[in-house]
């Protein structure tokens, strides 16, 4: 793995980034459903390395999940089918909301519901919540049944729930899109044509793990989310291929571990990088990553939008040798 300088001493790079409409202080975002109500992470976490912290998903009414067993290790990542537990959008807004946003980071909410207009008046509740920078439509959990398929593995499913939901509300609107399609950039393409502001891609993987004595599902269900360090190579080339095609203010999502992986996002074209099970693991690495980040870009002399984006292609590759 590639290594990364530690910082030294004065001269901090702005780290600021223009994502769509939200202006952020970090590029660094928490993502939903790894990071409770950032409440969660106090005394963990140094929330001030943040630009953004996307909330566990809410929908209108109280949700269970799933059963357990929900988590499982896998090698390189995990598995989960948490289905979208949450207390629902009352209980959301009176208890849960105020506790966050004593904690000095942009909130954003991630929406989830079962039929269009499930979002449509999430959407009017939350528009007047002021603790709340951005809206995220919450299109592709796999962990609840029809959940991905429903919305976000045709374009003009989406496009309908993108354009509903855009007239309910002002706030920025971000789509969370699925990464269980053939093609990635229809789907985009018409999240933003709909009136979506911003892209997150992108959600969990299908996978599935079987206990060899019992021949049963290690999960509840038989197929689970899948990420981890794992899956960063597919979310990458889903970024690149995104931002080759529409020039999208994307979120990047999928396996950021390490500084470096943050980077190749930002490289691919991400103007914003989540992070999701490594917060599991390590609850402060968003501070290491914005300390190395910012030792990376001294030591280069180059700015934050000077590293977006600048991906120069395939490797070049010296046939001299082969010559006679």
């Amino acid at each position: 793995m590639d290594t990364i300088e530690k910082v030294t001493s004065g001269g901090e790079i702005d780290l600021s980034v223009e994502l769509g409409p939200l202006k952020l202080k970090t590029p660094i975002i928490a993502a939903s459903g790894t990071f409770g109500y950032g409440i969660e992470y106090e005394g963990l976490a140094d929330f001030s390395a943040y630009g953004a912290i996307i909330l566990k998903a809410v929908s209108l009414e109280p949700r269970r999940g799933n059963p357990p067993p929900r988590i499982v290790e896998t090698p390189a990542g995990m598995l989960n089918c948490i289905g979208l537990e949450n207390p629902g959008v009352e209980a959301f807004i009176k208890e849960k909301l105020p506790r966050a946003a004593r904690l000095g980071v942009p909130l954003i909410a991630n929406l989830v519901g079962e039929r269009v207009k499930d979002y449509v008046r999430l959407a009017e509740i939350l528009d007047g919540e002021n603790a709340l920078v951005a809206l995220e439509i919450n299109a592709s959990c796999p962990n609840v049944e029809h959940g991905y398929s429903m919305f976000s593995t045709t374009p003009s499913a989406i496009e309908e729930l993108v354009k509903e939901v855009r007239k309910a509300t002002k706030k920025p609107l971000i789509v969370k899109l699925s990464p269980n399609v053939t093609d990635i950039v229809p789907l985009a393409k018409a999240s933003l044509e709909a009136g979506g502001d911003i892209l997150d891609l992108c959600n969990t993987f299908l996978g599935m793990s079987i206990c060899i004595e019992t021949g049963h599902s290690r999960l509840s269900r038989d197929y689970g989310g899948l990420s981890g360090r794992a899956i960063r190579p597919l979310a990458l080339r889903i970024v690149h291929q995104a931002v080759s095609a529409t020039n999208a203010p994307i979120i990047g999502t999928g396996g950021i571990y390490e500084t470096s992986d943050a980077i190749e996002f930002f490289i691919a074209g991400a103007r914003a990088v989540s992070l999701g099970t490594v917060q599991f693991i390590h609850p402060d690495q968003a501070r290491k990553i914005v300390d190395e980040l910012n030792a990376y870009l001294k030591t280069r002399g180059i700015s934050l939008n000077q590293l977006i984006g600048s991906y120069r292609g395939p490797a070049c590759v010296n046939h001299s040798d082969d010559l006679p």
